[in-house]
């Protein structure tokens, strides 16, 4: 897959994922086990958040693709997304109660479903159509970058931290800071005619109806695939 030639903005929005996702990894790859060691939750109280949550950024990311097309302001949405994936991190490091540290879990989850929609849909506002798979393709890239880097950076944190989980927890703030700079400097949404015209109104429910079978199948096979 060739990348050059991609937008500045494309490039811009990969990196975002990578930082917020090396960001992201570090602190869930050890949040099973602050929940059970240092907040002393069961294993089934973690399986079941971590269920709501998942849920959460599921149901979120329906609604905020929609009111991206409606407000034509993907970028002001993916803002406050990944900004409330940020102020999470230093909640974490800072939570004593199972309250608080599942009230983090919870909005660093809607944070992710309010973000995701939006911000493919600026990728392809501004990306020529010939171009857009390959697009695509350098975000997710990055992005999968990012989730093996972050727990092996955890990894190497707990080793120098002497198993400090709250430690991690901080420095996970630094690339999730990076992350939303890069986005709101490095990230421009084309005007409003470059982007498409005027704005559609949100799917409606009798809108389901003519999904096609092949849609129908597509969602069925991730719904099996969730599950693992």
């Amino acid at each position: 897959m060739k990348f050059e030639g991609l937008p500045r903005g494309v490039w811009a929005l990969g990196f975002v994922s990578l930082f917020m996702d090396i960001s992201s990894e570090m602190v869930h790859s050890l949040l099973p086990v602050f929940f059970v060691s240092v907040i002393g939750l069961s294993y089934t109280a973690v399986g079941l958040i971590e269920g709501i949550a998942q849920a959460i950024a599921l149901i979120t990311k329906m609604f905020s693709g929609a009111l991206s097309d409606v407000l034509r302001r993907r970028k002001l949405l993916a803002v406050i997304g990944y900004g409330l994936a940020a102020v999470t991190k230093p909640i974490f490091a800072l939570a004593s109660t199972a309250t608080l540290v599942v009230a983090a879990r919870f909005a660093d989850r809607l944070g992710k479903g309010i973000r995701g929609a939006p911000r493919d849909a600026l990728i392809a506002d501004i990306t020529p159509e010939a171009v857009r798979g390959a697009s695509y393709g350098l975000r997710q890239s990055l992005d999968s970058v990012g989730a093996f880097v972050g727990p092996l950076i955890a990894i190497g944190l707990m080793a120098l931290l002497a198993n400090d989980i709250r430690g991690v927890f901080w420095f996970a703030l630094i690339p999730a800071a990076i992350s939303v700079l890069i986005l709101i400097f490095f990230v421009h949404e084309p005007k409003r005619d470059d982007a498409g015209g005027e704005a559609k109104s949100p799917v409606r429910a009798r809108d389901i109806g003519q999904l096609g079978s092949e849609y129908w199948v597509t969602v069925a096979i991730s719904a099996v695939l969730m599950l693992a």
